[in-house]
């Protein structure tokens, strides 16, 4: 620990000397007599003064959870001398809430004791937190010397977007090759009635159908479309984020394709991401429940970076966006770069989907004629932005804040379905 003076170490000395200093200039003994009591107390306080001894384990109950959940962290003190007075403090990150417990916190320790702070706080926000450091301050019985002494945690608390419930997924055009819950155009192992073809050699006795067999004097044989999986790759546009108060486009997004990737994983799909901003981050495809974590771990590092280099698409790698992929791109559409770039994806022939986190709830037009007009002028070349992607064949849905991602997914879906039957 750190030691320094407090003020009332300072006073004692002051006081011995200003009682010294008087007898001397006035040739008055007895002056020296009010200064013996603070001497004889700064004497014996700093003879008697050491340095405590206090051991301090702190400890989270999880590492992973979800918003609004709430955690425990347990302050374990074990005093090895007896200190009279110590001060502790947690640092609290910004997006977690104390719930229960005191922070900070005084305490006196006998040597030998030991002694269990439980906190308890709620995640508010998800991100990744390093909770946090902690201080602690010791006190001397005469309170003249103070020692600090600063805990710091390597810890790392993740905390998860707590994901929508959604009813319906946007359901890609082309499916895969691999095992999965997609009904497949092409003909194959299922259980989904594609037709009837007559019977070949190599054919299974159980695909026989009987009653048609027996309409038409001969054997015929069901045949099923294939059950197999698709890609879906979330691209997530962080190059720019309107924001107010504690919530902006970029929250929406993460929280969204948080909640895409847990459903298009639990239908057996393959998930990727491409996290295209000031800085560019990508996954390539996967399955199963550690590529949901990859996935996670990736939104809670993402962050607005400024920059100004033009992008395309072509820095990404291949196998990042493999061939008839669906592409689902979160983005505001304040960019052009992010805006250049699904235009570039689109005309490569990738089925993408182009969801619009509107921005209008976190902007205002300035005062006056003139900013009434400028702010005209933006929604203007908002809607021929729109127009632009729907001319290439690429759906765009507008999410406004309060909407439920569900509505706007099944908005999505019966908008495609109703393109396709009109093909």
């Amino acid at each position: 620990m750190t030691r320094y003076a407090t003020p009332k170490l300072g006073a004692y000395v002051v006081l011995t000397a200003l009682g010294l200093l008087a007898s001397l200039v006035f040739a008055r003994p007895e002056l020296a007599l009010i200064a013996i009591p603070f001497a004889v107390l700064l004497a014996v306080g700093l003879a008697y003064a050491r340095k405590p001894d206090v051991r301090v384990h702190v400890e989270l109950d999880r590492e992973r959870v979800l918003e609004d959940d709430e955690i425990n962290l347990e302050v374990e003190l074990d005093a090895r001398d007896s200190v009279a007075r110590l001060e502790l403090l947690v640092e609290i990150p910004r997006g977690l809430e104390l719930v229960s417990g005191r922070n900070p916190v005084a305490l006196r320790l006998e040597a030998g004791e030991e002694r269990l702070l439980e906190l308890r706080f709620r995640c508010a926000r998800w991100g990744a937190y390093r909770l946090g450091d902690v201080h602690l301050r010791a006190r001397d019985a005469a309170s003249l010397l103070a020692w600090e002494q600063t805990l710091p945690r390597a810890e790392t608390l993740r905390v998860y977007p707590r994901p929508e419930e959604i009813r319906e997924l946007v359901a890609p055009r082309e499916t895969q090759l691999f095992t999965g819950n997609r009904v497949s155009r092409q003909k194959g192992e299922g259980l989904e009635f594609a037709d009837l073809r007559p019977f070949a050699p190599g054919d299974r006795i159980r695909r026989i159908n009987w009653r048609a067999s027996a309409r038409r004097g001969d054997l015929w044989v069901n045949e099923f479309h294939a059950e197999r999986n698709a890609d879906v790759i979330l691209f997530l546009d962080s190059f720019a984020d309107a924001r107010r108060g504690g919530t902006g486009t970029l929250d929406q997004a993460i929280r969204a394709a948080a909640t895409l990737s847990e459903r298009y994983l639990v239908d057996k799909d393959r998930v990727g991401l491409v996290n295209f901003g000031g800085v560019l981050n990508w996954l390539r495809p996967g399955t199963a429940m550690l590529q949901r974590y990859r996935i996670v771990e990736a939104l809670l590092n993402t962050q607005i970076t400024l920059s100004y280099a033009w992008k395309e698409i072509d820095v990404l790698p291949r196998g990042t966006l493999p061939a008839k992929a669906l592409v689902l791109a979160l983005t505001p559409l304040l960019d052009d770069r992010a805006v250049s770039a699904l235009l570039d994806l689109r005309a490569r022939g990738f089925d993408l989907v182009v969801i619009e986190i509107s921005p209008l709830p976190f902007a205002e037009p300035a005062p006056g004629a003139s900013g009434e007009l400028a702010f005209r002028l933006w929604k203007l070349l908002r809607e021929g932005r729109r127009a632009e992607y729907e001319r290439a064949g690429a759906p765009v849905v507008e999410w406004q804040e309060g909407v439920p991602l569900t509505a706007i997914l099944e908005g999505v879906s019966a908008s495609r379905r109703h393109a396709h039957a009109r093909a």
